[in-house]
């Protein structure tokens, strides 16, 4: 089964703005409390994690008291708006800049005469906040039939409701203009929404099959299955990747996923992921154990794990030091350990439903808690066995790892902006480049730092990358990392600045003599570079599903394993 996901889907210009604006709100309201006048958008999930950010929908201006409204993307008519103003409360606008400029057009033909034939759903808040800009002279039409029976005006401007079918309001528009040949069309309708209606179009001819996502009370959600289906592909339309049970997908070759312009980009992902774990079956029988491998090692975590055990043995060669099995199990078991247990214990725990591990996680929580304990218990053990300063540092590792989450004195150190890449560069650079180190001698060697670096670089671009990659669903929960905080494009801009001095400092390290050799420092800008790739990768996202791209960004810790062990190998022959 090959799955592809459209470009267009997602959250619309529009819809983003309005998302932005209330989290920035949410963030510096103080003691207030936030409103929106109706739902934000037409996605009940998003909806309610912005009930859990203390963001109120109202859904009638009698309900408003003290504190500050939101007018959503749908905007408002100048009657509600005058309304909202006589409760005396802070309003913020984040009414669509599409919907206000058909706004204006509808207040200024109104206000020269002109009768208002405004083509779209009556009953939707968008068009309702039309009409209200007409000054009486509006009429709401959703079909060239109902044009007909339309009486005869002298002056005519025509608008389309900006997430309304592009060839339908054309249609409309041809019958109007030949009732009312003097009549001004306006092409009112959203360019995004036109982009991925055309998108749909395409991907239905050349589909078995096609899945859209988002609201059952999204109209251009609606507009989208439907447009689907008059292209006589069957057309399925969900809110989330659990309708998909029990839904039979067999004799598709090819899916098509497409989301409305209300859709948070982490429920799509979780479709996804779903029809990618699912095409399992037409792997070849002879790569389906390992295709379900590498499903499961990305599931659990245990691929982290793994990947903390080459990056030890890499910060091994790069030290000069003696391959040591024990610390390559102290740092797998200890990544793998504080890794889970975060899991289970941050906030947003089972409110991202999209996630690729959350299914997992949630179905056997109390299995992930005691592999998480049982590995802590064997990596302190080995420590111990390595000796006392080794034991105190990795039970120091531990509990930090195991208290990040956690509520001390009221407070969280998940609450520190930017805490989640920084903390987590750091314990994995303390796990595989210092531990294997003060297991054979106390000294801080030049060596040890420059592997401690390295590593720093690896894991803290990795983390950065995962969380570009979830951006919205970390603003929306309120998750302040490194992305969320800088924004996606410094953030890249950081990475990139990063890496280069990564590779001078590895290039710089060999005259030093704080690399074994030259060929080694050479061998191990390969995972540098791969971070670059990485980054391409990403903003090509649309090409792999989230459980791909994470597999593709954990597979540098393996890189840079596999790119010293070659060289210890071509050294020795």
């Amino acid at each position: 089964m090959g799955v592809k996901l459209a470009e267009t889907a997602g959250f619309c210009m529009g819809v983003k703005r309005a998302v932005d604006i209330v989290l920035d709100i949410a963030c510096h309201k103080g003691g207030k409390t936030v409103y929106t006048y109706g739902p934000l958008i037409h996605n009940p999930q998003t909806v309610q994690l912005l009930k859990e950010r203390g963001i109120v929908p109202l859904e009638s201006i009698d309900q408003i008291e003290d504190g500050i409204i939101v007018i959503r993307a749908h905007g408002v008519s100048p009657l509600e708006r005058e309304r909202i103003r006589e409760k005396g409360v802070e309003i913020v606008d984040a009414t669509c800049p599409k919907v206000a400029s058909v706004q204006a057009i509808i207040k200024k033909h109104a206000a020269l005469g002109y009768t208002i034939i405004i083509v779209g759903d009556k009953e939707h808040p968008e068009v309702a906040s039309l009409l209200g800009y007409s000054s009486g002279r509006g009429i709401v039409i959703n079909d060239k039939k109902d044009v007909a029976p339309l009486q005869q005006h002298d002056k005519i401007c025509v608008v389309a409701q900006t997430t309304q079918d592009s060839a339908a309001y054309k249609e409309i528009a041809r019958e109007i203009t030949r009732k009312f040949p003097g009549a001004m069309v306006f092409d009112t309708i959203c360019n995004s929404t036109e982009m991925r209606q055309a998108e749909i179009k395409k991907m239905a001819a050349t589909m078995d099959g096609i899945i859209i996502v988002g609201g059952k009370d999204s109209a251009n959600t609606r507009r989208l299955a439907a447009i689907s289906q008059d292209c006589g592909t069957r057309t399925v339309h969900i809110e989330t990747a659990e309708e998909l049970n029990g839904t039979d997908l067999s004799g598709f070759k090819n899916i098509g996923v497409s989301a409305g312009a209300s859709t948070p980009n982490w429920i799509t992902e979780g479709v996804i992921d779903y029809l990618t774990h699912n095409q399992r079956e037409t792997v070849p029988w002879k790569l389906r154990g390992l295709y379900n491998l590498w499903i499961f090692l990305l599931r659990t975590d245990i691929s982290s794990a793994i990947g903390a055990g080459f990056l030890s043995l890499a910060s091994m060669f790069l030290q000069g030091l003696g391959v040591s099995v024990s610390n390559i199990l102290i740092a797998a078991l200890c990544v793998f350990a504080i890794h889970t247990i975060n899991r289970l214990q941050e906030r947003s725990f089972g409110r991202i439903q999209g996630s690729f591990r959350e299914g997992s996680y949630l179905q056997h929580r109390g299995s992930y808690m005691t592999a998480a304990i049982t590995s802590l218990v064997l990596a302190s053990v080995l420590s111990f066995l390595e000796g006392p300063v080794t034991f105190i540092l990795v039970g120091f590792i531990s509990l930090s790892g195991v208290l990040y989450n956690a509520t001390v004195w009221g407070k969280r150190l998940e609450d520190v902006p930017g805490s989640k890449n920084i903390f987590t560069a750091l314990g994995w650079a303390v796990v595989t480049a210092v531990i294997p180190q003060v297991s054979v001698s106390l000294e801080i060697t030049c060596s040890m730092v420059v592997a401690f670096l390295f590593v720093f670089v690896l894991v803290f671009s990795k983390s950065v990358l995962s969380d570009t990659i979830d951006i919205q669903s970390d603003r929306l929960i309120g998750r302040e990392t490194i992305p969320v905080i800088m924004g996606e494009g410094r953030a890249r801009i950081l990475l990139k600045g990063v890496s280069i001095l990564a590779g001078i400092m590895l290039i710089a390290a060999i005259p030093a003599g704080c690399v074994p050799s030259m060929s080694l420092g050479l061998a191990l800008l390969v995972p540098v570079f791969y971070i670059w790739i990485c980054m391409e990768l990403c903003d090509r996202k649309v090409r792999f599903s989230r459980m791909e791209l994470e597999g593709l960004l954990g597979i540098n810790y393996m890189i840079a394993g596999l790119s010293a062990c070659l060289w210890f190998i071509a050294t020795k022959i």
